[in-house]
């Protein structure tokens, strides 16, 4: 019996992502991958005095260093990429499903952050930061129209890509829908909300909850706005001006927390 053309493209997709590697450039996202058991090495590529100031790290990940010439640096990467002399190629960290994660054990009301197409990979970066700072149990973004692990979001996120767990899912609107049935408050981030995002949660904080940003400009999308508990606000001083969305992450997560 003939597969169908779906479950044939689903199990390629699945031999692409196997096959996946990504390259992590930077002293400090190297370091940290390096010393991240969970993470699947493949490949170092170090200057003499990158690999002096990696220190301790390249024996733990146990991978012979390859020594490069800084002139001409052998890791196939962007040439505009600031590598400081460090890269590794690796494999994409599997943090399990999205209900491991939102339903794990921990000592406070879990925090998620979900992101609606936001595809710079800086922000992302800066947004993990953020999370692992204010004790998020994941960032969650949609597979398409995002941005994917690279070597960009890894030195952005200064070493947290391998402590704060970055899932990727294929529809935004259902993992919301399993998060609300998992018992917790959606609270979708938007300049028009009608309440503060302080006043929203007030009486609530010991609630799981999960806020939803989206991209610079075109927001929330409209599944995205009806699917949320709640809209809700930054408020500003005067009633102007905006946060970029890594801003606006940091802010919102100290909010819920405090």
């Amino acid at each position: 019996m003939k597969k169908p053309k779906w479950v044939i493209a689903k199990e390629q997709a699945k031999r692409v992502a196997a096959n996946e590697t990504v390259w992590l450039f930077g002293l400090h996202a190297v370091r940290d991958a390096l010393e991240n058991p969970a993470r699947e090495k493949l490949r170092l590529v170090v200057t003499r005095n990158a690999l002096e100031r990696l220190g301790d790290a390249v024996a733990t990940g146990g991978l012979e260093p390859e020594i490069s010439d800084p002139r001409k640096f052998a890791a196939p990467l962007d040439p505009q990429s600031v590598h400081q002399g460090a890269a590794l190629e690796v494999k994409p960290l599997d943090w399990g499903t999205l209900e491991d994660v939102a339903l794990g054990q921990g000592a406070q009301p879990p925090r998620m952050v979900l992101l609606d197409r936001v595809t710079d990979p800086h922000n992302v970066g800066a947004i993990l930061r953020s999370a692992e700072v204010f004790g998020a149990r994941a960032v969650v973004a949609v597979q398409r129209h995002s941005a994917p692990e690279t070597g960009a979001l890894a030195k952005t996120a200064s070493g947290a890509l391998e402590r704060q767990p970055y899932l990727r899912v294929r529809n935004l609107s259902d993992a919301m829908t399993a998060l609300k049935d998992m018992g917790y408050l959606v609270l979708g981030l938007d300049g028009d909300g009608e309440q503060s995002i302080e006043e929203a949660v007030a009486e609530k904080r010991d609630r799981a909850i999960a806020i939803v940003m989206g991209a610079e400009g075109p927001g929330l999308r409209e599944k995205t706005r009806e699917t949320c508990d709640a809209l809700v606000r930054i408020d500003a001083a005067g009633g102007f001006g905006s946060l970029n969305v890594s801003n606006a992450a940091a802010v919102a997560l100290y909010a819920v927390q405090r």
